[in-house]
C-alpha cells in the first residue's frame, strides 16, 4: 500500500478525491443524483458541469465512501452514458478547500 499524500488526506481519516466525468452526462439529472447519492454516503464536497460537456466534483469522506461514489460515477444516472471517469488524487488546494465544506452541493459551471 502506497503512502497517501497530505492532500488527499484532510484530517488523518477523510480522504479527498477529485473526479472527472465523461460522455454523455449534462442534461441527465448527474449532478442532481450524484448530490442525492453523496448525501446517502455521507460525504461532503461538491459537483459542477464543466463547459467541454464533462462534470466534475471534489468528494470527501471515508475511503469507502469516496471508492462508493467512484463507481457510481461511473455508472451515473439513469439516462447518462459514461465513458470514462478520472479519479485524480485532490491537489493542495483542493484539500484546504474540502476542510471547510460542509455537506455535498451542486455549484455553477465552470
Amino acid at each position: 500500500m502506497r503512502p497517501r499524500s497530505s492532500a488527499e488526506v484532510v484530517d488523518g481519516t477523510d480522504n479527498v478525491k477529485h473526479l472527472h466525468i465523461h460522455g454523455h452526462v449534462q442534461g441527465v439529472g448527474y449532478r442532481w443524483s450524484m448530490v442525492r447519492e453523496a448525501g446517502r454516503l455521507g460525504l461532503r464536497g461538491w459537483v459542477r458541469n464543466r463547459r467541454d460537456g464533462s462534470v466534475e466534483a471534489l468528494v470527501v469522506g471515508s475511503a469507502a465512501a469516496v471508492e462508493a461514489i467512484a463507481a457510481w460515477a461511473g455508472r451515473g444516472p439513469a439516462g447518462a452514458v459514461v465513458t470514462r471517469v478520472e479519479v485524480l488524487p485532490a491537489d493542495a488546494s483542493q484539500a484546504a478547500e474540502a476542510e471547510g465544506l460542509p455537506g455535498f452541493e451542486q455549484q455553477p459551471t465552470a
